[in-house]
Parts: C-alpha cells; structure tokens; sequence
C-alpha cells in the first residue's frame, strides 16, 4: 500500500505539474500540495484510528486528478513549431494516392532551414519495397524508426512518427507520458528526414541505418494505405503521443496489423533500438550476412555526406546495397 501510495503520488504531481501543455507557479504549488498529501497519508498509516479516513479522502482526490488527466484532449490548433505546423493528408484514386503537404525543407543548420512543401500522386502498383531507417544517439537500446515507402528509381517516400512539439518547447521524455505531446506522422522527402539526421543534427550526433525490408509487396501496399488513413484520421482527430505506448516505433508495429503475417508483440520494439535486430530474427531483413556484417553495411551517414543536397540522394545513400 505504501508503494502504490508513493508511485500515485509521484504520477498525480507530474500530472498536476505538467498540467494541459502548460505550467506555471499555481501549477507548480498545486503539485508540491498533492505529494504533502501523499507524505500525510503514508504517516497515516502507521495509525490505525486515521488509516481509513486519510485513505479514503486520498483516493478521492487521487480520482479527481485521474478524471481531470483523462478529460484533457489533444488538439490541432496550437502555436506549433515550423518544422510540424503542417499535416500531410491524402486523397485516393483507385490505386493512385495522392499526398498533400510533403516536407522538403532545405537545412543550413538543425535549427535553420528554409520550409518547403510539395504534392506527389503514387502508383501503388509501382511499389518495390519498403525500407526500416533506425537512428541511433543515445546507445544501442533506443532509436528513432522511420519507414520509407520506395516506388522505384529515386521515388521513396518517407514517414517520421514523432511527437508534435510547441514554439519554444523542447522533447522530454517524461512530458511524453503526460499527455504533453501530440502524434505527428511527418511524411518527407528522405532528404529532409534523413538529411536531417545524418548531416545536420550534431548535439548529439546521430548515426543512421537503413535496412530494406522483406515480405510481399500487397503488405506493402495494406501498410501504405493504413498509414494515409491514419494521416488523414490525425487532421479529423488528432491524438497524444505517449513516450512507451505510442511512439515511433509502438506505432508502426500497430499499423502493421492491417497485415496478417505482421509479428508478434516483443520487448524489442519498446527498446526500439533492438528493432532491427528483432526483425533479423524473424528473418524480414536480408538473412544471407550475419547480423552485424549487415549493421555495418545498413550505416549510412557516409553517404548522406557525400549526397547532402543531391537530387538523388536516396538513390546515392542506397548504391553500396544494389
């Protein structure tokens, strides 16, 4: 009792604290009031006339707190930063897709870039396969996933599930459980998204692998189709992104449900830096190296340097692997 008592009062003051994507001094003390109410209660369990009344009026109020949490929704209409003030969406014609708001910004540095937008329609009878990029800056454990729609020659589509941040607000991990967050899939041309990543981002730097995955192609295009669902579903509706729950790669194992053959849950998409490694396993990457011979022929930052602003920098990132 005393654990769960302790472990409600840290969540119901973070809670409090963060409040609906706000804080400020009566926040603040609101939270330091709640977790005096936790000490209280913890003390009072140690006397047995007080136990039940101080437990009964803590549940109360942890219940209040839990119904205000859950009521706070998410929204569109936010003063959002440049590089996620716009919501891709598509339109569909037979096997043709047509997606709207593609980014193709044109970066000078992480945080200086020149905002672009673009339109393309896609044949889904032209896609050839799709690749899995992992980005990795914090050790081996954790990576940002993005996936990668190709439909031939320098035609590759890419797709960032990521937390959709205010103005002035950084990423934080521990926001990401408070409903902090929007969910934001930023659908880009790979030399933005990637680009980005390789060549750009230096505090810390970032390294990137980039993996083409196997299975059939009508996958492929169940996978393409429920992402653009989902993208249109997201202007109508938006949601939170949770740092466990529904992240980057959480995500994309969701939406590769629409699939009957897609894999089964693992503890290695939580710690999505082992994705890869999960998805050698299950043999949907190519099984003819050793894992860490194809790791090393996955890392592309090389060749993202060597592309930069190229007109076909996916096809120049992806030659060694022809």
């Amino acid at each position: 009792m005393g654990l769960t008592i302790i472990g409600a009062s840290l969540w119901g003051a973070f809670a409090i604290y963060f409040g609906d994507s706000d804080n400020g001094i009566t926040q603040t003390a609101v939270a330091l009031l709640f977790l005096l109410c936790g000490l209280a209660t913890l003390i009072s369990m140690g006397f047995q006339r007080w136990r039940l009344r101080v437990l009964a009026a803590y549940a109360i109020l942890f219940g209040t707190i839990m119904t205000w949490w859950v009521l706070i929704a998410p929204s569109n209409e936010r003063q959002w930063q440049p590089d996620v003030a716009k919501l891709a969406y598509a339109t569909f014609d037979g096997d043709k897709v047509t997606v709207y708001n593609i980014r193709n910004f044109a970066y000078r540095s992480e945080f200086e870039y020149q905002p672009a937008y673009y339109s393309k329609t896609y044949d889904l009878n032209k896609l050839e396969g799709i690749d899995l990029i992992a980005v990795y800056w914090m050790g081996p454990a954790i990576a940002h996933t993005i996936l990668s729609f190709d439909f031939g020659g320098n035609e590759h589509l890419a797709v960032s599930i990521e937390a959709r941040k205010e103005r002035n607000e950084g990423y934080s991990t521990i926001k990401g459980f408070f409903r902090q967050f929007e969910l934001i899939y930023i659908v880009a041309d790979e030399r933005d998204v990637i680009g980005l990543r390789t060549n750009y981002r230096k505090d810390p730097p970032e390294d990137v692998y980039l993996y083409r995955l196997h299975g059939p192609l009508q996958n492929g295009r169940r996978l393409f189709l429920e992402y653009m669902r989902k993208i249109n579903a997201l202007n109508v509706e938006p949601e939170f992104y949770n740092t466990l729950l529904d992240n980057c790669t959480t995500v994309i194992w969701l939406n590769t449900r629409i699939n009957p053959e897609h894999l089964p849950f693992s503890w290695k998409i939580l710690l999505s830096g082992y994705l890869p490694e999960y998805l050698y396993e299950s043999r949907r990457l190519d099984s003819r190296l050793p894992f860490y011979a194809l790791q090393q022929q996955a890392h592309i930052n090389s060749r993202a340097h060597a592309a930069d602003q190229a007109s076909d920098f996916s096809t120049r990132i992806r030659a060694p692997m022809r």
